[in-house]
């Protein structure tokens, strides 16, 4: 058939991580939080309900943003929501990039940059990583003609971060708009918030699936400059984000006692996982986010990943070409994590 556009055929199309439904599968492979959300977020779903779902959502997602802007520390006319950190990626994109035009981010990383540059038929640059997962002059050299970067900080699937004075070099170096992706950065020992403010350039998206147990809720939001806000709010669905994800989302960020219980726990959990790994010989590294990247250099990435599978534990085997594979664990609860570490005993 030739109905569709050639760069959309030629694309491979972003690959989720396996979503196996039902079964007694030890799920680790697609960085949730082990934990239920908030029970606040479950009585405003609730209240929503109550009130009636026949009228459309607020289009801008107001409550959220009043709420957000106070715990942040900036004005709501510089945030915008969407239906998950991936809608806002989306929205940028599709406002800041023609075909034709040049996009760049690093490997490995998130691999929707990719295939969100590739729908707007972009031409993507790639830099690796260097061994220690930093950027090295790479990443800004030849940059006037691009027109959007990319960069997750935390990284996936490394959970390593640049700290926020590198970004701003980076930011300082590139001609335009630097999209910085804080999936992880509740688990994280710093941030780039503060760079929105220094360098209209800077922009930071987030997301509430990892640190505030909503990936099924979808939701997120992006905190850039008021002139840039309104016009991606051009780009937008009209109503991007329902009833029930506004009132989830605000009542979950309002809960500050459940965020620091939970973020405590899976942060303990960490670096209990990350021990235990390298004592069974795998090379891991120090990671920043909800999850640990790791290789073992007596056994095969993919076949422990099978192995384990088989075993009812599923984590995410992760291949880049022309840089290597490994595997990538999210950090469930305690006991999630003992059985994955006895079963994984046994196969070392």
């Amino acid at each position: 058939m030739s109905y569709f556009r050639s760069n959309i055929t030629a694309m491979t199309g972003y690959v989720p991580g396996e979503q196996p439904q039902g079964g007694k599968l030890i799920k680790l492979n697609t960085n949730e939080n082990p934990y239920t959300c908030s029970p606040k977020v479950r009585a405003a779903i609730g209240h929503a309900v109550q009130a009636g779902l026949q009228k459309y959502p607020d289009p801008t997602a107001a409550a959220f943003r009043l709420r957000a802007g106070e715990l942040l520390g900036v004005d709501p006319d510089w945030i915008l929501c969407g239906n998950g950190s991936d809608d806002i990626l989306t929205i940028v994109t599709r406002a800041l990039v023609d075909t034709g035009d040049h996009v760049r981010f690093a490997q490995p990383s998130y691999t929707l940059y990719r295939t969100l540059a590739e729908i707007q038929g972009a031409k993507c640059h790639v830099v690796d990583y260097e061994a220690d997962w930093s950027l090295g002059q790479e990443f800004t050299k030849h940059c006037n003609h691009l027109r959007l970067t990319y960069l997750a900080n935390p990284n996936s699937p490394s959970g390593t971060v640049l700290p926020p004075g590198e970004v701003a070099r980076i930011a300082d170096a590139l001609p335009r708009p630097l999209l910085v992706d804080e999936a992880y950065a509740d688990f994280a020992e710093a941030n780039c918030l503060e760079l929105v403010a220094q360098n209209e350039k800077v922009m930071v998206s987030r997301t509430l699936s990892k640190s505030y147990a909503l990936a099924g809720m979808r939701f997120g939001f992006l905190v850039a400059h008021p002139q840039l806000i309104r016009e991606f709010g051009k780009v937008k669905d009209s109503y991007n984000c329902d009833a029930l994800s506004i009132a989830a989302a605000t009542a979950a960020i309002d809960d500050r006692a459940w965020f620091d219980q939970t973020r405590s726990a899976i942060l303990a959990t960490r670096g209990r996982l990350t021990a235990r790994l390298r004592e069974m010989g795998f090379e891991c590294v120090d990671s920043q986010a909800n999850f640990v990247w790791c290789n073992h250099p007596s056994h095969a990435a993919e076949q422990l990943y099978q192995r384990l599978k088989d075993s009812g534990v599923l984590v995410r085997y992760m291949r880049y070409e022309g840089w290597g594979d490994g595997l990538r664990i999210t950090v469930g609860t305690d006991e999630q994590i003992d059985a994955l570490l006895a079963i994984l005993a046994g196969l070392i």
